[in-house]
């Protein structure tokens, strides 16, 4: 019910400013710019779903593999005294925690294109123990916001651009990211916890006290390196992990007598199948999402924002990375652009410019997650979903500004 609305006000809000630019600002092809965007949001939905059938069926494949070989079951009996807690409508043993342990894992370690076909195996697991179809179950909501959260202990895209961008330290944002997304993830994960009246016990506060301590043994490990070594160290051991986790699956494979080959076609083919179906939920958000940005009710919420801080005589330097911050739950690349196009304007070591890096690590892309993830299973009552996942947006946007003061300015 809650995207509902949202998606709703998109259009709403798309179609007003584009009412008052005509009337106020005389700008009558803002109409022609909004159609147009409609138009090339819809062909950008199909690209993307064209996109990820290959990797779908890759990692599909690869996760039958390891389904069959028995890795996905021990993964998931390794992780049960955190996601038995987690997610108590989850049988101990049951694919759906290996396959959630997966994509978590993939999540942190910033391999996106191995994370989200993770990530829809884990739907579709937890699709078959849910009575009613069109519904998300707890279950479901708490791997969505976890998602949503975006831990990532290597974020390896956003030290590239910033390297790109000609930054004299690409990696400096680096300790700052990982505290934002850290700080996302936990909140949201006991906010979540309250919401769905999960006991917070020892056991789960031991788990909570073993990622920070994780975060924190990342943190220090990275900080020790040569700052040229950071992103070298991180590239490779995310991938060479990555790896490892092929050859592993396919070792147990055989192990188990497997036709690996057979059940590989066999994951592949449900790839291909998932990426069909997703492309009515893309184009139905990206469409909304291209159509509010092209209006420019964007850029009146951000100078909106501006005036009303300088006016409160609070700092408005973190002003300039607003629309990274209002961008990053709707969409990955309009995010993405938002921080290239700082970056160009103020200059990759610019304070602005770092915190634009720093709120695009904090956290993932919540619409694109929501649509994809439940689009695959054919969920559309996403209940209390988008509500939960925009708080952890907000959780880690704010950390991301908090930090980027403390450690820039």
């Amino acid at each position: 019910m809650v995207l509902n609305w949202i998606w709703i006000a998109f259009f709403a809000i798309a179609f007003i400013a584009c009412l008052g630019q005509s009337i106020f600002a005389g700008d009558l092809d803002v109409w022609s710019r909004v159609m147009n965007s409609s138009f090339d949001q819809a062909a950008f939905a199909f690209e993307i779903s064209l996109g990820l059938t290959g990797v779908l069926a890759l990692w599909l494949g690869i996760m039958k593999i390891g389904e069959k070989g028995g890795v996905i079951e021990f993964f998931g009996r390794l992780i049960s005294p955190l996601f038995s807690r987690l997610f108590p409508g989850i049988p101990k043993g049951h694919p759906a925690l290996g396959a959630i342990f997966m994509n978590v894992s993939a999540n942190m370690l910033g391999l996106d294109n191995a994370a989200t076909p993770m990530g829809l195996r884990a739907m579709q697991e937890m699709q078959k123990l849910n009575d009613k179809k069109d519904t998300a179950t707890d279950a479901m909501i708490m791997f969505l916001v976890l998602n949503a959260s975006g831990l990532c202990l290597i974020p390896i895209s956003i030290m590239m651009y910033r390297a790109q961008g000609g930054a004299a330290n690409p990696t400096d944002v680096f300790i700052p990211i990982l505290l934002a997304t850290a700080i996302a993830t936990l909140v949201s994960l006991i906010i979540l916890c309250i919401k769905q009246r999960i006991k917070i016990d020892t056991i789960l506060l031991l788990w909570f006290a073993g990622i920070a301590a994780a975060v924190a043994l990342v943190t220090w490990f990275f900080a020790s390196l040569p700052a040229d070594k950071v992103q070298v160290y991180s590239s490779f051991g995310a991938n060479t992990i990555l790896f490892c986790v092929i050859i592993l699956f396919i070792i147990a494979g055989i192990r188990k007598k497997v036709n690996v080959y057979d059940t590989f076609i066999e994951g592949a083919k449900e790839g291909f199948k998932t990426a069909v179906m997703i492309i009515p939920y893309l184009v139905a958000i990206l469409v909304a999402i291209g159509m509010f940005r092209a209006s420019g009710a964007l850029d009146i919420v951000t100078g909106a924002v501006e005036r009303l801080v300088a006016a409160c005589g609070v700092d408005t330097q973190w002003v300039g990375a607003l629309p990274t911050m209002l961008m990053k739950p709707l969409s990955g690349s309009g995010s993405c652009a938002m921080m290239l196009d700082v970056m160009k304007a103020n200059g990759a070591d610019a304070f602005v410019s770092k915190l634009a890096a720093c709120v695009r690590g904090s956290t993932d892309t919540t619409f694109y997650i929501l649509a994809v993830y439940f689009g695959s299973v054919g969920v559309y009552k996403t209940r209390y979903a988008a509500g939960y996942a925009l708080i952890a947006d907000f959780i880690g946007a704010v950390a991301a500004v908090c930090i980027s003061y403390f450690f820039f300015t």
